[in-house]
């Protein structure tokens, strides 16, 4: 199902739980990812349900090679029969097209500039926020005439700083790079806040129309974590503009 549907100025913005598709257990049931082992027909399937439930054709939805980097593509299409690009972020000026991120506990963040005709989607886990793939995303949609102070960003469900435990050493790095991020857990521990950072990194880049998801993926039974479970399915976000 669309756990998140929000539309603003034409641009739209959802974000998946795990139901509501046709994956067996223990990716039950709306697993919207290639690689994690479901059977590729089941996600095949999955992609159609969520697609429809949106109105989409899942033939105009864009998919990512997600590797936990800063690299960035502008897409124009599908990528149709030819190899996915090991990107984290992609862009577009095409309205219509809608691009999309999987998750479990890293941070979907959907962006759109209506104005400009633009929309960005990045896939920011702790090494990815860290390596700048938000900045990075951002700068590729200004590329294409959008303006910062007109972006509308939307993150989605992901692991909260309550609960994303990390050692100490890993905390103080991350939180050298984004102060933000600094964390602990609600027993006491290190950890990190991944949605917290990305929101500061945005508002240092001067997006100002922000708004974030409150599940915790950790926590909701509604939604995949990797932390929890390991062997688990994936949710998506999905960004576009009104158009073709």
């Amino acid at each position: 199902m669309i756990g998140q549907y929000d539309i603003v100025s034409g641009a739209h913005f959802a974000f998946t739980d795990r139901w509501g598709g046709v994956s067996a257990v223990p990716y039950e049931e709306l697993n919207l990812g290639g690689a994690v082992g479901d059977d590729p027909a089941a996600v095949l399937a999955n992609r159609a349900i969520a697609a429809k439930d949106l109105g989409l054709d899942p033939e105009r939805v864009v998919w990512m090679n997600q590797v936990h980097g800063k690299d960035v593509a502008e897409v124009d299409g599908p990528w149709g029969d030819g190899p996915v690009p090991a990107v984290d972020g992609q862009v577009t000026a095409r309205r219509g097209l809608a691009l999309a991120v999987l998750t479990a506990d890293c941070t979907p963040v959907l962006l759109a500039d209506p104005v400009a005709g633009v929309v960005g989607a990045a896939h920011a886990g702790r090494p990815g926020m860290i390596a700048g793939i938000v900045p990075a995303t951002v700068e590729a949609m200004t590329s294409l005439g959008a303006d910062p102070a007109r972006i509308i960003a939307r993150t989605g469900p992901a692991v909260c700083g309550r609960c994303y435990e990390v050692p100490e050493q890993m905390r103080s790095d991350v939180s050298a790079v984004e102060p933000a991020a600094w964390s602990e857990t609600s027993w006491g521990t290190p950890a990190v806040d991944v949605t917290a950072a990305v929101h500061a990194q945005l508002e240092a880049l001067g997006v100002r129309d922000r708004q974030s998801s409150p599940v915790c993926t950790l926590e909701s039974r509604d939604h995949y974590s990797y932390r929890r479970d390991r062997t688990t399915g994936r949710l998506a976000a999905y960004v576009w503009l009104d158009g073709s």
